[in-house]
């Protein structure tokens, strides 16, 4: 390995210098702010991010329109409950404190859950 010649202190200055030359054109290089192809880029990102808010927006609006429906749901659930209870108690008779009774524990429990009553037989209510 008689032809390495390791390099002195004026070849790595010199090295450094030409590293430094190539750095400096590499970035005078590089196309200004007013250039067009730079402006057509930073339209295209505006209009992707303007298309992304109006995406979210429409996502947020579609989520606070079905929470709107469920709750007018469970409202109108209430309401018929309510009424049955009414006409329940309207009735009259012998059952009036039972049905009035059960249109509260109906009303306290959530919707889908089981019921389950032991009498002389096991009887399973789904509401």
């Amino acid at each position: 390995m008689s032809g390495f010649r390791e390099p002195g202190f004026s070849d790595r200055q010199k090295a450094a210098q030409e590293a430094r030359k190539n750095l400096l054109n590499k970035f005078k290089s590089q196309p200004g702010p007013d250039d067009p192809a730079v402006l057509a880029k930073r339209a295209e990102r505006e209009a992707l991010a303007a298309k992304r808010a109006e995406a979210k927006a429409a996502r947020e609006a579609e989520k606070a329109e079905q929470k709107r429906l469920e709750e007018e749901a469970k409202a109108a659930e209430a309401a018929r409950i309510a009424r049955e209870a009414e006409e329940a108690i309207a009735e009259g008779g012998r059952g009036r404190g039972r049905a009035k009774g059960q249109a509260r524990r109906s009303l306290r429990r959530p919707q889908g859950q089981a019921q389950v009553t032991f009498k002389s037989h096991v009887q399973l209510n789904l509401n």
